[in-house]
């Protein structure tokens, strides 16, 4: 049945401004799908329709994690002291090694799947594990959610615990597996080619890993540019390849499908380039940026020479999976960034608001705005505890992402369906 909703409407069709409708209504088709959205309901638009009144409630977009390593759950907060390389042979590594049993796997997951769901996130880019069938848990649990999601089991088999290296036989056969079980064009859940970055993964696993991207018109998710040890490594094992990003072109990995990558912080001149080329997406991830000492990534220089560009939690990098904290997160270091350099101006509320759905949602198709066709993955927030009445609506909206947290979330839906988790 066709569904229409009322609220204060607030989303974001371009970068640089917010359309805001008082008392609006949004048209959504049986199918989840956006059918209009409008100032005022029209006779015809009440027929056949169940129309749904949030009152004074904000209604506005779901939020999309563009970048997240789901199996860090546990380690959320944990050695925010140290720097990337050290970090995960001390911490991220041993604790990946434990979804080896898909019991503890499936615990974890579930507890991470219900923390997205609190902070309204209802697509994601994810990092699994080297373990298919835990990453198989994962993924059927996306599935009985109702929230859409690309999952990646990650191949790695070299400068990784013997616990975490897979060789390259097994990580295409696990990858197949994945792919003949959820590769279906329209599914919310899908598989994703996931190369953990270059130095854990052989040139025969990164050669296979493009090969799978290839054979199966498959994304590409990886880390990119975020650490200068880390570029440093990369030029010494690639020595034929010109930048980090073109190490990961020879092998078929950079655009040739759709690709995002991780962090970019030191992204520029030739990398930035064949990223416009071939329309490679950023996952731009403050938070761990700050916490793993890696830097402040030239966002607005992203968004000035026309890149895609996301969002990302990078837990546990990251220390936190509300999105919205994240929208502020990457205004604030793009006003660090502004310090170093007046000509590039920080990031605008609707630019990061644009970036955080629009933008973001494009790498999964017609998501993260109310626009005709485009999937109805959409939030209801009460902020009345925030005093509504004494702002404007842009205002409100700006209180909530600064202030607010998921008390103030009332509604969660993805594709149309409402979803609950409990």
């Amino acid at each position: 049945m066709k569904k229409v909703y009322k609220a204060h409407i607030l989303f974001t069709k371009e970068k640089d401004r917010f359309e805001v409708l008082e008392n609006g209504y949004i048209t959504v088709d049986a199918d989840g799908r956006v059918v209009g959205v409008s100032a005022n309901l029209a006779e015809s638009d009440r027929e056949d329709a169940e129309v749904i009144d949030f009152g004074d409630r904000l209604l506005i977009p779901a939020m999309n994690d563009m970048h997240v390593h789901a199996p860090q759950v546990h380690n959320q907060g944990v050695a925010m002291d140290m720097e990337l390389l050290p970090w995960l042979q001390n911490y991220t590594f041993p604790e990946e090694s434990k979804y080896a049993d898909v019991h503890y796997a499936e615990r974890m997951y579930r507890r991470f799947l219900h923390t997205q769901w609190l902070f309204g996130t209802m697509r994601s880019v994810v990092f699994a594990t080297v373990h298919t069938e835990s990453t198989r848990v994962l993924m059927k649990l996306y599935q009985e959610a109702g929230m859409g999601a690309l999952v990646g089991k990650v191949a790695m088999n070299r400068n990784c615990p013997d616990a975490l290296c897979e060789d390259v036989e097994a990580a295409v056969e696990g990858n197949e597996r994945l792919i003949a079980e959820f590769n279906q064009s329209d599914a919310l859940v899908r598989p994703i080619i996931t190369p953990r970055f270059v130095p854990s993964c052989t040139p025969e696993l990164l050669k296979a890993c493009g090969e799978l991207a290839n054979k199966y018109q498959m994304p590409v998710q990886s880390h990119l540019s975020e650490n200068t040890s880390e570029i440093a490594w990369v030029q010494d094992l690639e020595k034929e390849s010109t930048c980090y990003g073109d190490a990961y072109n020879r092998y078929g990995l950079f655009g040739q499908t759709p690709t995002i990558m991780a962090h970019c912080v030191w992204t520029e001149g030739e990398e930035l380039e064949l990223m416009k080329r071939q329309g490679v997406m950023v996952a731009h991830c403050p938070t761990s940026n700050l916490n793993i000492a890696s830097g402040l990534a030239p966002v607005r220089t992203f968004l000035d020479e026309g890149l895609r560009i996301g969002l990302g939690s990078d837990i546990s990098g990251g220390h936190d999976l509300n999105m919205f904290r994240m929208m502020v997160y990457a205004i604030q270091v793009s006003k660090m960034h502004y310090q170093h350099d007046h000509n590039k101006s920080f990031l605008t509320l609707p630019e990061v608001f644009w970036i955080a759905t629009k933008s973001a949602g494009s790498f999964f198709g017609k998501v993260g705005s109310f626009e005709p066709g485009y999937d109805f993955d959409a939030l209801v927030i009460n902020d009345s505890v925030l005093y509504p009445s004494e702002y404007s609506l842009l205002h409100r909206l700006e209180r909530f992402i600064y202030l607010g947290d998921d008390r103030q979330i009332e509604h969660r839906f993805c594709r149309g369906k409402e979803i609950f988790l409990a």
